[in-house]
């Protein structure tokens, strides 16, 4: 199994303050971003995700321009989407984005490849709902042909076709692709078919029950030949961190509760509850929140449970004050990432 990487994942979330009522403003937001990513660099984490969405509560339309303007601050960590829309993208402009960044970051760009769980996208670009699926299968397959070719020749039912052309700037760096599934057992496969990498979003329930989709994925992409030393599956799920436990479990709950319920409302879910939050706190549960010690026996218990390559924790869900998702990285990279590092280094030394 190559290194267990540790990120960030996170939506630029712009929401009322749950004390005053005030919004901040998008600008603020997607500079707040770039702080947070820089400072992810500074304590050794491995990867930060910006996912596109094109609604009110959320900053971050176009996550490759704020990764772009972070890859010159920063020297080491791995920059993606979490999630690029595909199905509403144009995978050439896709191609061009991630590629410019690539170059800027010196390598360092990855897609992350999604159908999307919101849909706002499909009438703001003018694309059928009714071709949800269609619409990323075939995109994708533009989006690997342009990643693999210089001169593309391609022709489908959703975008004009292209016959013979270049698609530039090239980029000197390999450009890994991931596909994002939120549960289902088609998409798994679809990513194995691929030979491509998988990031799962579990953001709910138990993640152990995501166990029978990590195991298709694996034997697909056994079946399809493809080495398994280039296998690579990630989590990404939602989460906060302080330094004591208590301090955290209060101080989140308001937060994921304002977000889960502005959510549910859309998608008739009944409303979030306190025993909801603290069943999803247990070991079992699908929610990273507590302080170092206990967030890194969480992770590394899912890593067990799973067999993962990487956990990402999401921050913040709903409005949290700027410092406390700055000093959640913080501790992921300075507290839980050694421990989770000394309890593989010695995992390793007992097998030898």
């Amino acid at each position: 199994m190559s290194k267990f990487e540790l990120g960030i994942t996170t939506f630029a979330e712009v929401m009322p303050d749950l004390h005053t009522g005030k919004t901040i403003s998008y600008d603020e937001r997607i500079n707040q971003l770039i702080d947070e990513i820089v400072l992810a660099d500074q304590v050794g984490l491995d990867y930060y995700g910006i996912g596109e969405h094109h609604r009110k509560d959320f900053a971050a339309s176009a996550p490759h321009t704020i990764l772009a303007a972070a890859s010159r601050l920063t020297k080491n960590i791995k920059l993606g989407s979490a999630v690029t829309v595909l199905s509403s993208e144009d995978p050439v402009r896709v191609y061009q984005n991630f590629a410019t960044l690539n170059a800027l970051s010196k390598g360092r760009a990855e897609i992350m490849a999604g159908r999307g769980s919101f849909i706002e996208s499909f009438p703001l670009f003018g694309y059928d709902l009714n071709q949800y699926d269609r619409l990323f299968s075939e995109k994708l397959d533009l989006l690997l042909q342009i990643r693999d070719h210089e001169i593309v020749h391609f022709e489908g039912k959703t975008r004009a076709p292209i016959d013979g052309l270049g698609v530039y700037p090239r980029t000197d760096y390999p450009l890994p692709i991931q596909v994002a599934v939120g549960g289902t057992p088609a998409s798994v496969v679809r990513a194995a078919n691929y030979g491509l990498p998988l990031f799962l979003a579990i953001i709910g329930g138990y993640p152990r029950m995501f166990s029978p989709l990590v195991d298709l994925y694996k034997k697909t992409y056994k079946e399809r030949g493809y080495d398994v030393n280039q296998m690579h599956i990630s989590v990404h799920s939602h989460g906060y961190i302080a330094e004591d436990m208590t301090e955290a479990t209060e101080t989140y709950f308001p937060s994921i509760k304002q977000a889960m319920d502005i959510i549910g409302k859309e998608r008739g879910w009944s409303t979030y509850t306190r025993s909801t939050y603290d069943a999803a706190r247990s070991l079992e549960g699908a929610l990273f929140v507590g302080d170092p010690a206990w967030v890194a026996k969480k992770i590394l218990h899912l890593r067990k449970t799973l067999g993962i390559n990487r956990f990402a924790l999401h921050v913040p869900v709903g409005q949290l004050d700027h410092d406390k998702v700055m000093k959640t990285i913080e501790l992921l990279g300075t507290k839980v990432k050694p421990i989770i590092d000394q309890a593989i280094a010695l995992e390793k030394s007992e097998l030898k």
